[in-house]
């Protein structure tokens, strides 16, 4: 039996939109984990409680859902004309890996909010009162978002007024703006791997489907409901209490990773947990969300449902919603056709939690589609801060 003592690292654990995640200046790591590699991966997968056989994070940060499993690093930026890099690790449940292949949108709102509280934004751009505009470098994707941040008094304002579904109570509202979203960085390729808006999706022993696959704020997959046989009105018990069906998801979603050029053979997606994601889309419906909250038909352009990390999630992941919002601005794609068709800037889409809204400016050069900017708001708040607790041979 080990009897190291525990040592502290300075954290903080923040909401940012639907996620929360402890957050970490890089200078205050323990200097092995101040670089990429096996000791930082042990580190965090300790912080959260991972990996746990119970899936219940009882020993650890973490809440035992994708939407809480994750671990968020600031430094000052690399690049020039930006204020810090965002790193971002999602933090397996039930095994030991933490996967860096994408980004995380919602806590692109917190990266933003944090920058400003640890000092790593130059206090000469921080208005004593209004907005402050921070540029962020997302690291794991190589990829410019701007998060604007309220000011008031020369501190972050935290509370205020905006509601968005998935989160119990108000708080100030951030604009994000990703820009030129639809490149997954380190993997280059188009925007549709396949160079297709819409292909037959062959799943082995599970059958064929059309799906749209877009790289724009993360590789997804998309299908339609009814192809799968559910309605787009799905809570998360009605997916998640069903293995079967949850299996059945994943062998879509390596289906459609293997085609989107993402992993090589089936059994590379055990370590690519987090992208791409795999959404079912269907036309407008009326529903009860998980609130209780009545969403009407006539509130909403579109009903999508996505999963993360094997689970349905309980409203929507950021980046999905940025392709949501990429793929409903491309005439033709099962996203835009879900929400009727034609060009659009715009859509308010129902997903388990309520509804949300998500821009995009999405052009056609030279045959191939681009989009520049995806945009949605969001909001973000601090929990705690102060100090983590792990073993000191963690790592």
């Amino acid at each position: 039996m080990s009897n190291a003592p525990q040592i502290r690292i300075p954290a903080t654990y923040l909401r940012g939109g639907t996620s929360k995640g402890v957050f970490f200046r890089l200078q205050d790591l323990p200097e092995p984990c101040q670089v990429p590699g096996a000791a930082r991966d042990k580190l965090f997968m300790r912080i959260i409680g991972s990996p746990d056989p119970y899936s219940a994070h009882i020993d650890g940060m973490g809440g035992a859902t994708s939407s809480t499993s994750k671990c968020v690093i600031l430094s000052a930026s690399s690049q020039p004309d930006h204020d810090v890099d965002y790193l971002y690790g999602q933090v397996s449940i039930d095994s030991a890996f933490v996967d860096w292949s994408g980004n995380c949108g919602n806590l692109s709102t917190g990266a933003g909010a944090f920058a400003i509280h640890a000092g790593l934004v130059d206090q000469s751009r921080i208005p004593e009162n209004g907005v402050c505009a921070v540029r962020i470098w997302q690291a794991n994707i190589q990829k410019t978002i701007i998060a604007h941040v309220p000011i008031s008094n020369g501190q972050v304002q935290e509370t205020g007024d905006f509601e968005l579904d998935g989160v119990t109570f108000p708080a100030a509202e951030i604009v994000l703006e990703f820009l030129d979203p639809s490149d997954e960085g380190e993997e280059g390729g188009s925007m549709f791997p396949t160079g297709n808006l819409v292909d037959e999706l062959d799943v082995p022993g599970i059958g064929n489907f059309k799906a749209t696959m877009i790289t724009a704020g993360i590789p997804t997959v998309f299908v339609n409901a009814e192809d799968i046989g559910y309605q787009g009105t799905e809570l998360r018990e009605d997916i998640n209490s069903d293995p079967v069906q949850l299996a059945r998801f994943e062998q879509i979603r390596i289906a459609g990773a293997l085609r989107m050029g993402l992993i090589s053979t089936p059994e590379d997606a055990i370590k690519r947990q987090h992208t791409p994601k795999i959404a079912f889309v269907s036309p407008p419906k009326s529903y009860k969300a998980s609130s209780g909250k009545e969403v009407n038909a006539s509130d909403v352009d579109l009903l999508v449902r996505a999963l993360s990390m094997g689970k349905l999630h309980h409203a929507m992941m950021g980046t999905c919603a940025v392709a949501i919002g990429t793929a409903a601005a491309i005439p033709g794609t099962l996203v835009n056709l879900a929400a009727g068709g034609g060009e659009r800037t715009a859509v308010t889409f129902g997903h388990p939690s309520g509804a949300l809204r998500v821009g995009a400016e999405a052009q056609q050069v030279a045959g191939d589609w681009q989009v520049t900017k995806a945009i949605m708001s969001r909001s973000a708040r601090i929990l705690m801060e102060g100090w983590v607790r792990v073993p000191a041979d963690t790592f």
